[in-house]
């Protein structure tokens, strides 16, 4: 609906009740008596009291042939009262006509003197109809104004209606579209209906949500992202340190010179701090790696053969046969699980490792065993929790993290993380989906 229109539509009852307003006002002016009819009255009378002179006509009596004649039934003419000079009533075209002089002034009638031969022989009482008019163009107008009112409350009902919905219920659909911006909830639209006149409008508060939620999925990539190279540095750090630091310990345990031993010590206490630091930096990020994203796809399980040759930087384990078969797992995070185990032999244990793979139903079961002795068995149930470690690793630096980051790994990519005391020392398996 147009402005315009509705508009029109709200005025129309005004105007129209202004209209019956001044119409009534200009209606209820007295109304001129037809001069014309009165003389014609006036003079039928007169001949009357000619004709009938010198005898008075009785009061009551029937109407005079002349006054009751078709030529004046013809015309239309106003009531009247003819009375004698005694004020009696001789005859009258109505009974609600005054039948007195005191009467008809009270009802402010015409008052005439019947004279005939210019003698006074009665009144003429011509009959005033202002008051039975007023009162019918009253009742007529009431009836007018309460049309017309009726007339505007449906017409205001129905700009309500458009007023409620094309105002206050966009209005209030933005309403409920701000609090769930506000409250974080930017994935559900902004419904828009571009015949509304709010359409733009609310497009443009749309567009606003999708550039707040590209902006905080951009933030949360960044974080996850900053999260995610925060644990890869310090993975990737802890292996070359412990490189270096297995290397410098080989040299100054070949070294002849002091001075050379001297070199390899500071070599060994850098990456001893280096490890700390390391370890650190695992603490301050502990609470957000279990946000860290893993992503299983399908993998040829022949990539294993490279992941252990890179996790067994001593060679102190046979890479063994692994069975040709498509595994469900994360490169990256399958790499990780598998340098920790070896890192935290290499740390704990010293001794060589053992490691096979077996198929078996639907998964692929990597087992890595060294020769040191194992832990308590009553300390099996606690090592792969935050900060635990056996009681076997007190002289040994470490944050107890490695077991709990691989055991996540592995039961985000369906698998299962396995610890426990084997043979000859600690057993861990690795027990990876097929695809």
């Amino acid at each position: 609906m147009k402005k315009p229109i509705v508009l029109f539509c709200i005025l129309l009852p005004f105007f129209l009740q202004a209209a019956v307003l001044i119409f009534f006002t200009a209606s209820t002016q007295t109304v001129p008596q037809d001069t014309i009819a009165v003389n014609e009255i006036l003079k039928t009378a007169e001949a009357y009291f000619l004709q009938n002179s010198p005898d008075t006509p009785k009061a009551g009596q029937d109407a005079p042939a002349a006054l009751d004649s078709s030529a004046l039934k013809k015309r239309t003419l106003p009531d009247f009262a003819v009375l004698d000079k005694n004020g009696h009533v001789l005859w009258k075209s109505k009974d609600s006509v005054s039948d007195s002089i005191h009467a008809a002034i009270q009802h402010r009638d015409t008052i005439l003197d019947i004279c005939p031969d210019n003698t006074a022989a009665g009144k003429l009482i011509i009959d005033n109809t202002a008051d039975e008019l007023f009162a019918a163009q009253k009742q007529t107008a009431v009836r007018l104004f309460t049309a017309f009112l009726l007339l505007q409350a449906f017409v205001l009902a129905l700009y309500a209606l458009y007023f409620e919905r094309n105002f206050i219920r966009p209005f209030q659909k933005l309403e409920h579209f701000a609090q769930r911006v506000a409250g974080g909830n930017l994935d559900i639209p902004l419904a828009m209906d571009r015949k509304n006149i709010f359409g733009a409008f609310t497009e443009s508060f749309d567009l606003m949500r999708t550039e707040l939620k590209n902006a905080k999925l951009a933030e949360a990539r960044a974080s996850e992202e900053k999260k995610e190279l925060a644990a890869k540095l310090s993975h990737d750090i802890r292996t070359p340190a412990a490189s270096i630091k297995a290397a410098s310990e080989l040299g100054f345990a070949l070294s002849e010179s002091e001075r050379m031993k001297d070199n390899y010590t500071q070599i060994i206490r850098k990456a001893d701090q280096i490890n700390a630091l390391i370890t650190d930096l695992f603490t301050a990020t502990l609470k957000e790696l279990r946000q860290l994203p893993v992503e299983p796809s399908d993998t040829d399980s022949r990539i294993l053969c490279t992941m252990l040759e890179n996790a067994d930087y001593l060679h102190r384990a046979v890479i063994p046969d692994i069975p040709e078969c498509l595994l469900y797992a994360d490169k990256l995070r399958l790499q990780q699980v598998i340098d920790n185990i070896f890192a935290n032999s290499y740390k704990y244990a010293g001794t060589d490792i053992r490691v096979t793979a077996l198929r078996k139903n639907k998964c692929l079961i990597l087992e890595i065993e060294d020769y040191g002795g194992g832990v308590p068995s009553e300390e099996l149930a606690l090592i792969k929790q935050k900060f635990q470690r056996g009681s076997n690793a007190k002289d040994v630096e470490g944050a107890g993290l490695g077991l709990y980051i691989s055991d996540y790994f592995m039961q985000e990519m369906g698998g299962e993380l396995v610890v426990e005391n084997g043979s000859d020392g600690l057993n861990v398996k690795a027990v990876i989906m097929l695809a």
